[in-house]
């Protein structure tokens, strides 16, 4: 009889407790500079960086880590000294590179230019974008460096995939380009 009394006891003061809590302000916060951040206003001043400042200019003649600088400028006259470029991938590796490039031709290409890269891509034939030529066409006399310099600043209604790809995957699929461009001229 004893352990019931104690029981409701506690079990009473238990109902008090809930019953006075405020549901319109907070219960108590442990570590509250997890629920509170510290804001810094941008480009603002503060007094544990540098000179004081939050962001500052990277060093010069610095290149970001993970980015090759491409060597050639975005004109005509670029794309043309692109055409004579050769591929840095390992020859040695061809077969997962065309994998991986024709893994992300689909993603990103097949769209417009079709999964065999005869233009026929479904926007194509849905008649959302016109004008996306094959690349068996003769007069595009496509190479590898090309097909990059295209991906790297875009050309014509074709924006720039440099964004989306990285140096190594814009490779990858210049590379599946040739393959399919190949494919087609047989």
């Amino acid at each position: 009889m004893n352990s019931f009394s104690k029981i409701g006891i506690v079990f009473g003061l238990l109902l008090c407790v809930t019953a006075c809590a405020d549901k319109n302000s907070p219960n108590y916060q442990y570590m509250p500079n997890m629920y509170e951040p510290v804001g810094y206003e941008a480009y603002g001043e503060v007094d544990f960086l540098p000179n004081g400042q939050e962001a500052m200019v990277p060093p010069a003649n610095t290149i970001s880590r993970g980015w090759i600088p491409y060597g050639y400028e975005n004109t005509p006259e670029g794309k043309e000294l692109a055409r004579v470029q050769k591929s840095p991938l390992d020859s040695l590796n061809i077969e997962s590179d065309l994998a991986v490039g024709a893994e992300l031709y689909t993603i990103y290409c097949a769209i417009c230019h079709g999964d065999k890269g005869d233009g026929q891509g479904t926007l194509v034939k849905r008649e959302k974008i016109l004008g996306v030529p094959s690349y068996a066409d003769e007069a595009r006399n496509i190479t590898v460096g090309t097909a990059y310099h295209t991906i790297q600043y875009g050309l014509n209604s074709m924006g720039s995939y440099a964004s989306q790809l990285d140096t190594k995957e814009m490779w990858q699929v210049s590379e599946y380009v040739m393959k399919l461009k190949q494919d087609l001229t047989k």
